[in-house]
């Protein structure tokens, strides 16, 4: 059962989309390290414009994600990919559906 989340919006600099599309699918293997990510998206909202969206059984599994590989590698580029920082908004999951 998952019950936070997090939805982290990102705008890529012009010219750095292939790279911010390079960053979010070298991430997968980062995050199929951590227990508490149940599941995690990278996804493509428009030309420029990406997010993640991630789900955790509770606060804690979040918290750790937060505190994990891809949350650090994100900030350490931040600068470098996007024409503004990430914005990162914690969320509760009301319903969901997942596999198993």
């Amino acid at each position: 059962m998952v019950t936070t989340a997090l939805w982290v919006r990102m705008e890529a600099k012009p010219g750095k989309e292939k790279d911010v599309e390079a960053f979010l699918l070298g991430g997968r293997p980062l995050v199929m390290e951590e227990p508490a990510t149940i599941a995690w998206f990278g996804v493509k909202i428009g030309p420029s414009s990406y997010a993640i969206f991630d789900v955790f059984p509770n606060d804690a599994g979040r918290q750790a994600h937060l505190s994990g590989k891809v949350a650090a590698a994100l900030m350490a580029q931040a600068a470098e990919l996007f024409s503004q920082p990430p914005s990162i908004e914690k969320i509760d999951v009301l319903a969901s559906k997942m596999p198993g």
